[in-house]
């Protein structure tokens, strides 16, 4: 079912409806009332959280951290109000949203403002819109992004009224992500630092790594650990043999961070006939070069195709056609496309540097604690060795092992968390 988006431009309610389409669904958009207003009516005030990141719907090319934005504000209790700020734009893309950039978006008891960072104008009707509410929580997803640095300078500047700040770093202290730009992150944590070293400061780690990252950059910090929301079934696709030649596939961007050279690189090294099919938005094209040209060297027998990008409901359909998902990331802080191939029953060879790895471990697939391509290249030479129903076994393993992760329950989402702790009343 598509969300439905309310429109209000300038505090003014105008008669009209569009609709937007986008590669994931079509939402309809109409005028609601004022983005000031609470969402419902209560006899206690709402908690109110300004929430920022760079990119939400209807664009999908960033990934997990949209799909889990989404659902944390689906699922947050009626006692919280969120107002959030995003670009007017997917990742990679140079055109706005259709109808969207500088105004108002209701989503549920969300209002969602679609900045246009290149206008001064809508940074000033942003600034002006906000200043008239004092927030209970701000809530920035990354720590190296304009979209939160300027909120945190403003809140500093009292230009925004914030009680205090909750920053998630979706990965980016990772050993993996520091290292990349490293003399320009290590300088700028050096100025950054007194900002964030303050007793109103709290961070959201989404795995006990993730805490141990942000403890070790940022001793002492007040840390709250919560896995992120997945709008995932509680039942995996029941899967279905797959005969012929082993099917792998990679979904993700194209990014080194990824690390889908490595995967190539193995698959050089194999003697087996398979498939690889690869999914995702070229996002860095010198890198997708250097695959091309490690693609060319790689045996006959295998099937090497670049299929394009998958939008998020083609994403699960997408992995229940293959028998494994090869996936050797330098670092996730949390992986949601391995909780998806997981949900469609398709195995995970994966590296050591996501929170995965007891699933994993359990069933799920392979987990390869020195990624190189012979480690690579012997996972899936052993995949390949497997007859058709032996596949098909290792894919129940990997929807066993999605059903059990699902039924566990991880308590409330990180807002309400955040709510009961300065309020447990």
């Amino acid at each position: 079912m598509a969300d439905t988006l309310g429109v209000r431009r300038d505090g003014s309610i105008t008669a009209a409806a569009n609709s937007i389409r986008n590669p994931t669904s079509t939402v309809a958009v109409h005028e609601p009332q004022s983005a000031n207003e609470p969402a419902r009516s209560t006899s206690a005030p709402p908690f109110r959280v300004l929430l920022t990141c760079d990119f939400f719907e209807p664009g999908f090319r960033a990934g997990g951290p949209i799909r889990s934005v989404a659902q944390l504000l689906d699922v947050v209790s009626p006692a919280i109000e969120v107002t959030m700020v995003t670009r007017d734009r997917d990742l990679g893309s140079s055109e706005p949203y259709p109808g969207l950039s500088g105004r108002w978006v209701r989503r549920g008891r969300t209002h969602i403002w679609y900045l246009d960072p290149r206008r001064p104008g809508q940074w000033f009707g942003l600034l002006k819109a906000l200043r008239s509410t004092r927030f209970d929580l701000l809530y920035v997803n990354s720590l190296w992004a304009r979209s939160s640095i300027l909120p945190i300078i403003a809140a500093r500047a009292r230009l925004i009224r914030v009680e205090r700040t909750l920053i998630a770093p979706r990965g980016e202290l990772a050993t993996s992500a520091l290292g990349v730009k490293n003399r320009k992150k290590r300088l700028f944590l050096r100025v950054w630092q007194p900002f964030l070293r303050r007793p109103d400061v709290l961070w959201h780690a989404t795995s006990p790594h993730e805490a141990q990252l942000i403890r070790k950059v940022f001793p002492g910090s007040r840390i709250e650990t919560r896995r992120n929301e997945a709008s995932l079934p509680p039942e995996a696709i029941t899967p279905s043999q797959i005969d012929g030649p082993p099917r792998l596939v990679f979904i993700g961007r194209i990014s080194p961070i990824k690390n889908l050279s490595a995967v190539i690189e193995a698959l050089s090294h194999t003697t087996r006939e398979m498939v690889f099919d690869i999914y995702g938005p070229l996002e860095d094209t010198a890198y997708w070069v250097e695959c091309q040209q490690l693609a060319r060297r790689l045996p006959a027998s295998v099937t090497l195709s670049y299929r394009g990008e998958l939008a998020p409901h083609e994403v699960r359909p997408t992995f229940a056609r293959y028998d494994a998902f090869v996936f050797p990331t330098r670092g996730e802080n949390f992986g949601h496309v391995i909780a998806e191939s997981l949900s469609a029953s398709c195995p995970v060879i994966c590296s050591d540097q996501t929170p995965w790895t007891p699933v994993l471990q359990a069933g799920g697939g392979a987990v390869l604690a020195d990624v190189t391509p012979a480690t690579l290249s012997h996972q899936i030479d052993r995949l390949a060795g497997l007859s058709p129903a032996e596949r098909l076994e290792a894919r129940r393993a990997a929807g066993r092992a999605y059903h059990s992760w699902r039924a566990e329950s991880a308590g409330p989402n990180i807002l309400d968390r955040i709510r009961l702790a300065a309020d447990p009343n």
